[in-house]
C-alpha cells in the first residue's frame, strides 16, 4: 500500500449542511474511499488508477442552486499521507482518562492509552463524535458485555471497549482501507478480543449484542436504527452519533418506532452524541 498513489479533491462548500452530508454519500457511491470534513467542506479521496476525467459527472449536488460548492484536485502519495498526519497529529486526552496518541509520541499517564496510526481512517478522537463517543464508553459499563462497533473507522472504539472489559466485540465497516487500519490498530494495541469485518449492516445475521456503537452519519443511521435495534440483547445499550443537534429529533423518532427509549444526549460545537435503550 506504500506505492498507492491517490487523488485528494478539496471541496469548499457553503453552506455546510446538509450539503455535506449529501456530497459525501454520492461521492462515496462514486467511488471515493476517505473523507476528512474541514472548515470549509470536506476533503475526498480516491485511488488514482480508480479516477478519470469524469468521475464527478454524475454527482448531482454540484449542479444543485441550493448550495455554492467548488473544489481543487491533487494527487498525494500514501508515504507523504503518513508524513502529513505524523506532522499534524497531536495526542488527546479524553476526562483525563483515555489518550489517543501515536506510536512516536510519550507515554502518557491516563489509565487507557490508545496507539493508532490514522493513516486515511476516521476517528483519531479529534472530531466532536469521536470523543463524545469515547466519553461513553468511559461512563458506561462493558465489563464482560458484547459490543459492536459499526463503521469502526479506525477501530478505537472497539479497542476502548475491549480495555474497559468488554469480553467480545466486533467492528465493521463498509471502507476496505478503514477495515485493514482498524485490523493494524487492534493488533497495535494487543487487542484479542476483536473481530474486525468489512461490510456493513447486512453482515449482521443472528448476532446480538449487550452494546452498539454506531459513529456514522445521518442517513445511513436513520436506515439502520431498525437492524440494531434487532441485534440487541435485553437491556441493551445503542450509541449514536455523527449527526447535528438539529437532526436529534429524526433520530429519536425512529429510534421510539423500534421500541428504543431515549435515555441521554451529549452536544459538542453543535454535534450531537445519543443513548438508547431497549424499552
Amino acid at each position: 500500500m506504500s506505492d498507492t498513489i491517490y487523488i485528494a479533491y478539496n471541496f469548499n462548500v457553503q453552506p455546510l449542511q446538509p450539503a455535506v452530508e449529501i456530497l459525501i454519500a454520492e461521492l462515496g457511491y462514486a467511488g471515493f474511499e476517505s473523507f476528512v470534513e474541514t472548515n470549509d467542506g470536506v476533503t475526498a479521496y480516491i485511488q488514482k488508477e480508480n479516477c478519470n476525467a469524469s468521475i464527478l459527472d454524475d454527482i448531482q449536488i454540484l449542479s444543485s442552486d441550493e448550495f455554492e460548492i467548488s473544489f481543487t484536485s491533487e494527487e498525494i502519495a500514501q508515504t507523504n499521507w503518513n508524513a502529513e498526519w505524523e506532522k499534524s497529529f497531536s495526542p488527546i486526552i479524553v476526562n483525563n482518562e483515555c489518550t489517543v496518541r501515536a506510536s512516536f509520541h510519550n507515554i502518557p499517564q491516563t489509565k487507557y492509552d490508545i496507539v493508532i496510526e490514522p493513516k486515511m481512517s476516521f476517528g483519531t478522537g479529534h472530531h466532536e463524535t469521536t470523543h463524545m463517543m469515547i466519553e461513553h464508553i468511559l461512563k458506561n459499563s462493558f465489563k464482560d458485555k458484547t459490543v459492536l462497533d459499526m463503521g469502526c473507522g479506525t477501530g478505537i472504539l472497539a479497542i476502548l471497549a475491549e480495555m474497559r472489559g468488554a469480553k467480545q466485540v466486533d467492528a465493521i465497516d463498509i471502507d476496505n482501507w478503514c477495515y485493514l487500519n482498524s485490523v493494524e490498530n487492534a493488533k497495535r494495541n494487543n487487542c484479542n478480543r476483536i473481530d474486525v469485518f468489512e461490510g456493513d449492516a447486512l453482515l449482521l445475521k443472528d448476532q446480538k449484542y449487550d452494546v452498539i456503537l454506531a459513529n456514522i452519519n445521518r442517513n445511513i443511521l436513520l436506515k439502520d436504527i431498525p437492524t440494531y435495534a434487532q441485534h440487541l440483547n435485553k437491556n441493551g445499550l445503542l450509541f449514536l452519533s455523527g449527526f447535528y443537534d438539529d437532526d436529534l429529533d429524526l433520530i429519536i423518532a425512529k429510534c421510539e418506532e423500534n421500541s428504543l427509549e431515549f435515555d441521554n444526549k451529549s452536544l459538542k460545537n453543535d454535534w450531537a452524541s445519543v443513548m438508547f435503550k431497549i424499552a
